[in-house]
């Protein structure tokens, strides 16, 4: 599993706080099938920032790096072990991949530009990202109920616009549309099941409200209960539940 790292590579601490991923971030089916078909045809890929192996596909040979020790160690059995390395410096020659994917992670990176550029050394091909607009996610409900979160979450993601411009050449900027059962559980994967932000777990699994002061959670989390308890919350947004899909903040960004 190699050692612990004494400090996190980012700004969220994998080490302590990962330990659910594994379980509640699954690769929803529909959002994956967007990222492997960015990669073209592609036989071999590099994903960093890999995390328990969410997004990885299965049908190509991929060199996977990831700087937590506790998120290596939730690897299925069936994946390939994980290098212990940052985004910042790959451990890989240039031009060595078909391509190169970051599923969900540049904002944890702590040299956002180095690491986009390495993205770009060590693949011939394509570079897939998949963020999040941080803009985007001021229009969630969620806002509503716990605008310190959102605060949080805009001041780490990147702009797509940067994005798209460190990484160079022709790009395209998808907006990837999430489903009302979707299997990752980020933010925006609840948009239709409001009561999960509810579950300490699933908070959890969701670095920002990690990182979001502890006193506004609470606030912002008893204001959503007592907003579904009263039916407020389905009052102004119940129609979400039936919908079949959202489409917010999720971007693909593909850099050929």
């Amino acid at each position: 599993m190699g050692d612990v790292r004494a400090t996190p590579a980012g700004d969220f601490d994998y080490e302590r706080g990962g330990a659910g991923y594994a379980v509640r971030r699954q690769a929803d089916p529909r959002i994956a099938a967007r990222v492997h078909a960015a990669l073209g045809d592609a036989r071999t890929v590099v994903n960093v920032g890999a995390g328990a192996g969410s997004y990885e596909p299965e049908d190509r040979h991929v060199v996977a790096v990831e700087p937590a020790a506790a998120m290596r160690a939730q690897r299925p059995a069936h994946l390939a072990p994980a290098i212990d390395a940052t985004a910042e410096r790959l451990p890989l020659d240039d031009d060595s991949v078909d391509a190169a994917m970051a599923t969900v992670t540049i904002h944890q990176w702590a040299d956002l530009d180095r690491g986009l550029r390495e993205l770009r050394r060590v693949s011939r091909g394509p570079a897939v990202v998949l963020t999040f607009d941080g803009e985007a996610l001021t229009r969630f409900w969620l806002q509503e109920y716990v605008p310190e979160l959102i605060a949080t979450e805009r001041t780490r993601f990147p702009a797509i616009d940067h994005v798209a411009a460190v990484l160079g050449g022709e790009v395209t900027v998808s907006p990837v549309p999430v489903p009302i059962d979707c299997t990752d559980g980020f933010g925006e994967a609840y948009y239709a099941r409001p009561e999960a932000f509810l579950d300490p777990a699933v908070r959890a699994a969701q670095s920002g409200w990690v990182l979001t002061d502890p006193e506004a959670v609470a606030r912002g989390v008893a204001r959503l209960g007592d907003a579904l308890a009263r039916g407020a919350w389905d009052a102004r947004h119940g129609h979400l539940r039936t919908q079949p899909e959202h489409v917010g903040a999720v971007r693909l960004i593909v850099a050929r």
